[in-house]
């Protein structure tokens, strides 16, 4: 019995003492970036509505504002952020060298990505699905007739094995037009040089968007994939993933319980006791993650909820026009849910 003890209190102060020292010291890619003063930010070089330059030079768009997201959640300040356009083909090479701290450009969270790049995908920040966009002259309502089509396809992303495996699968047959850059396969589809684009659908949304002659084009309605389009960090470094993680989840957390980039202050008073942890009133969660018990708060006061920040960039009065579908809460028929935030 007395050595059971012993074992026993052994045990608990060896644990505690991994506890502690695990909580105090800050993983590599941490201390860079408190080192750096900013985050370095892995984008998409041009597509409309998630990360595109305007007039000014300044980056907009929703997988820019995760980005933001996570700065303010790091600094108190939504400009300690860098971002790096990164094509198809660079994105991972980028991230894995250590150019970008993190990924926030329409990234598929994928088994073989997660097992064989060295990367987590700390969450996912839209639900989306391969499609299909064709001229409307063309007559094709649906993609089981697009046999014998041409279609153009990025290099090194889901898309091209996901296009290929449907078209075994309904066997009909098809001639891929690969090329890299964003622009040039635009302009390819567009000219005519290809039948089909096949992309994610929020990502033909975009392209259509960005053209005068927008009635002209037809996403089909066929989803054949599904693309959990995920942030992307380093394996290895479990502290700065966790920040990525619940930085992303705090925005959806806040929608959920109805606290808003206009009633932030406003709910620093609420009986709620998930709303009281949330925005820091009581302390615990940022100290767990070793950045302000604020953070939450920050981010929202900032930035806003999930819902503001793809209304602003997504939603129905933006071009895209997006419906939030699956992106819409759990409690509203879609996919958002935020693990406890206690």
């Amino acid at each position: 019995m007395v050595l059971r003890k012993l074992f026993t209190a052994t045990a608990a102060a060896a644990f505690a003492a991994l506890v502690v020292s695990t909580g105090a010291s800050a993983g590599p890619t941490v201390e860079a970036i408190k080192k750096r003063g900013t985050i370095r930010c892995g984008v998409s070089p041009s597509t409309a509505g998630f990360s595109i330059a305007d007039s000014q030079g300044v980056r907009r768009g929703f997988d820019v504002d995760v980005c933001r997201a996570v700065a303010i959640a790091m600094f108190g300040d939504v400009i300690k952020v860098d971002f790096v356009p990164t094509t198809t083909q660079t994105r991972f090479t980028a991230l894995q060298s250590g150019e970008v701290d993190i990924l926030s450009r329409l990234t598929t969270w994928s088994l073989t990505r997660n097992s064989t790049l060295g990367l987590n995908f700390p969450a996912v920040t839209f639900y989306d699905g391969t499609g299909f966009i064709v001229p409307k002259k063309l007559g094709v309502t649906s993609a089981t007739k697009l046999d014998g089509a041409t279609v153009c396809i990025q290099p090194s992303t889901t898309t091209e094995m996901v296009v290929s495996d449907y078209f075994r699968q309904n066997n009909m047959k098809f001639t891929a037009v690969v090329i890299e850059n964003v622009e040039e396969m635009r302009a390819a589809y567009f000219s005519g040089r290809c039948d089909v684009h096949a992309n994610d659908r929020s990502s033909l949304a975009s392209i259509r968007a960005q053209v005068t002659n927008a009635d002209d084009h037809v996403v089909l309605p066929e989803l054949i994939s599904k693309e959990p389009l995920a942030v992307a960090v380093r394996k290895g470094d479990e502290e700065w993933g966790d920040i990525v993680r619940w930085t992303v989840y705090a925005t959806i957390e806040a929608e959920e319980l109805g606290v808003s980039s206009q009633n932030v202050d406003q709910m620093l008073g609420s009986n709620d006791p998930n709303v009281k942890r949330l925005l820091g009133v009581t302390p615990g969660n940022g100290r767990s993650l070793g950045i302000d018990d604020k953070f939450a708060y920050n981010v929202v006061k900032q930035l806003g909820n999930y819902a503001e920040i793809y209304d602003r960039h997504l939603g129905p009065k933006t071009l895209l026009n997006l419906e939030r579908g699956l992106n819409s809460l759990w409690s509203k028929g879609g996919l958002l849910y935020s693990p406890p935030m206690r």
